[in-house]
């Protein structure tokens, strides 16, 4: 089989999160929402944060949401085409704190990351363009 990518991620959020969601992945990353209406028309359970025209995180409140353990659940890299320290102030101006910066290796090769984590406690890894002394 040959796998072209990961088309979605599906994370368990709590039950009165939506909104919480929203401003995170929307006002504060700037992702579109999308099925937002069908999410609340109760035709679908979750409601989607686009990340690329062909990848998405479906958020899904849950009544019995636990935090993510870190026996569970490490982190989610997301690659951006921004430099790093564009990422860090646009992450600095909608006051979202960076918890580390790395240059960890991942699938497109090493890139400086930031490191963030999300208001359900899921990490999410969000990987620069690779700094020019790598090219």
């Amino acid at each position: 089989m040959d796998a072209r990518a990961i088309d979605h991620v599906n994370l368990r959020i709590p039950e009165d999160g939506i909104e919480t969601a929203v401003a995170f992945y929307s006002e504060a990353l700037g992702f579109d929402i999308e099925n937002r209406d069908l999410f609340e028309s109760g035709d679908k359970p979750f409601i989607s944060v686009r990340l690329t025209p062909v990848s998405i995180i479906h958020l899904q409140p849950a009544a019995n949401f636990d935090p993510p353990a870190e026996t569970g659940f490490d982190h989610l890299a997301i690659e951006f085409d921004h430099t790093i320290d564009e990422l860090r102030e646009s992450l600095d101006a909608a006051g979202v704190e960076v918890d580390r910066q790395l240059e960890p290796l991942g699938a497109t090769g090493v890139a400086p990351a930031v490191y963030v984590t999300d208001p359900f406690g899921y990490t999410l890894e969000l990987k620069a363009l690779p700094s020019d002394e790598d090219n």
